[in-house]
């Protein structure tokens, strides 16, 4: 199936964050919004925790799947619809991007082991180190193999499905990037995160590891976007991609 740049970027929204963050911030699809400035007839939001239908393949040119204050070891009907619903649009060769709980959902959908990381949680702007294969990978390999990401999360891929390749590990969690086919990837950390968003994001009294600031460009950003032009192929081409 071919996917064109005249539809929508679906952004699945996976539950709703605390009534403190929303109100400051808003909700999940509003933070990859403004981070890929899109606008209104470029993407489409959907809830599968308040029972919305996920998106049919053929109306939509691919998805991202957000973070969550949810696990996915609690197995939620939503989130088990959501697996199911990954594993079709894999089949389909959907582009897939996964962040944070989208990431761990991916890999659990796909035959992976997620669980509360054994090395405890990550939080703060940590940095990363992407593996030699991730300079053959079409949106690792304009990335350096070491930079630092917005991170914030106490459960991780454990392994990585067996057809899978982990391209990115911290020092906390091996499985930072995931691969899965040329069109669907995973990230453990949050592109779409600002400084700002990490503050409101963060537990109160809880405290961050790594640096306070984003030094030079924001490579996951960079990440995210070239994700979002994969899938309007015009803007791939005028990228050079």
């Amino acid at each position: 199936m071919t996917y064109t740049s005249a539809l929508p970027l679906a952004l699945i929204q996976l539950e709703v964050p605390p009534a403190n963050v929303v109100s400051e911030i808003g909700e999940q699809p509003r933070w990859f919004i403004d981070a890929l400035n899109l606008q209104p007839d470029e993407y489409l939001i959907v809830r599968p925790h308040l029972g919305e239908t996920l998106p049919a393949f053929d109306q939509i040119s691919g998805a991202i799947l957000s973070g969550s204050w949810a696990m996915v070891t609690d197995h939620a009907e939503w989130s088990e619809r959501s697996a199911v619903w990954i594993r079709a649009a894999m089949d389909n060769g959907l582009p897939l991007l996964g962040v944070c709980y989208g990431h761990q959902l991916m890999a659990y959908a796909l035959g992976g082991e997620v669980a509360d990381n054994p090395n405890g949680w990550e939080r703060g702007l940590l940095p990363i180190n992407c593996m030699p294969e991730a300079q053959r990978d079409p949106l690792l390999k304009k990335l350096p193999q070491d930079f630092s990401v917005w991170l914030s999360h106490r459960q991780s891929v454990i392994s990585a499905p067996q057809q899978a390749q982990v391209l990115a590990a911290s020092a906390r969690d091996g499985c930072q990037v995931v691969r899965y086919s040329p069109q669907a990837l995973s990230v453990q950390f949050h592109p779409e995160f600002s400084r700002h968003i990490m503050n409101v994001c963060m537990p109160r009294g809880c405290t961050e590891d790594g640096a306070n600031e984003m030094e030079g460009k924001d490579w996951a950003r960079e990440l995210l976007v070239a994700f979002w032009q994969q899938t309007r192929p015009a803007m791939a081409q005028a990228q050079g991609a």
